[in-house]
């Protein structure tokens, strides 16, 4: 691998909402996003602070996460209260369970439960040509405000999920990831990459050919994935790492199941702060990095997704109260 470059932060966009988790470019550039009060935002002109501005698309009554733009203008909504969710692209269309207050769009559930148990810590989404959408599920055991006991107690209790493209009960594909999170289509549309957290990887999910249904290594990464997000269909594939790896962590992996147990049970009770070292990376779909970029000592923490947008690169993070945005590295 080679020598990572600077991440070069150019000027921060408040959104007057906490935690932009996930970030996602529409089809006119515009970067969408939601926020821990349930808002999804799309923001215009994220280039010039100056003339950034910030509308409200819809209000999910949740705590959105992973965003899938859809080519009818539509979006999916991971929600990590709610489960899988639409938001219409016109007022009034479609029907469903609930309604974004003050935008006039539709938010519909799709899903939200899978196998006679609730759909909760919905994490992220993808949408197949044939309307086919696959979900990854963080963590059976731990809530969103608890991430962190998932991430030390190593419950390898992630899923990954396949809704039909007519709709109805999702079916579970994969189990025991390590907290599944970011999720992205290969560019031929043979395979599924999926960022597990905890285990500092990325897997592939063969979606046709001969390995169709079973999963391989597709990236080893020097710290912990979230969100991915590929530019264009034949773009590289971005992945945000919010930390470092992690040694003592790595070692209380190895512990018995009762240790991590009750050191989970202590750091959700434990005040918590990010590190200061944010990263984020481009792989190509045979899992060789493009770019890798990282700041040490970094005043915007947590960075829990990237996307590209012009000449920028815009960062997301689940503890911050709005984006930052970098200069877009050369192609090499």
């Amino acid at each position: 691998m080679d020598r990572p470059t600077a991440l070069v932060p150019l000027h921060y966009v408040s959104l007057g909402g906490h935690g932009p988790e996930d970030v996602a470019v529409d089809a006119h550039g515009r970067v969408l996003t939601g926020v821990a009060d349930g808002r999804i935002l799309r923001v215009h002109h994220l280039g010039d602070p100056r003339t950034a501005r910030v509308e409200v698309l819809a209000e999910t009554g949740g705590r959105p996460l992973g965003l899938e733009p859809l080519p009818d203008g539509g979006l999916l909504v991971c929600d990590a209260e709610r489960g899988l969710l639409r938001v219409d692209p016109d007022p009034g269309s479609g029907s469903g369970s609930g309604t974004g207050t003050g935008t006039g769009r539709t938010v519909r559930v799709l899903a939200d439960s899978v196998a006679g148990e609730p759909l909760r810590f919905c994490s992220n989404a993808v949408a197949l040509p044939d309307g086919t959408v696959y979900v990854t599920v963080s963590s059976r055991r731990y809530p969103l405000d608890q991430w962190i006991g998932d991430i030390v107690e190593h419950t390898g209790t992630g899923r990954l999920l396949r809704v039909p493209p007519e709709g109805g009960e999702p079916e579970v594909l994969l189990g025991g990831l390590q907290f599944a999170n970011g999720l992205a289509v290969g560019a031929d549309g043979s395979f599924l990459v999926i960022a597990e957290t905890g285990a500092c990887r990325l897997t592939r999910y063969h979606l046709t050919g001969p390995r169709a249904g079973h999963a391989d290594l597709f990236a080893t990464l020097p710290g912990m994935p979230d969100n991915l997000w590929r530019e264009g269909p034949g773009g590289p594939l971005w992945v945000a790492l919010p930390s470092p790896r992690v040694p003592p962590l790595e070692l209380l992996h190895r512990a018995s199941p009762a240790v991590r147990g009750a050191a989970a049970r202590a750091a959700v009770h434990a005040p918590y702060r990010p590190s200061g070292t944010i990263g984020v990376m481009a792989l190509d779909d045979a899992g060789r990095t493009v770019a890798h970029l990282t700041r040490r000592r970094s005043g915007f923490r947590m960075v829990t997704s990237v996307c590209a947008t012009g000449d920028h690169l815009v960062l997301g993070s689940l503890w911050e109260p709005g984006v930052a945005v970098c200069a877009r590295p050369a192609a090499r």
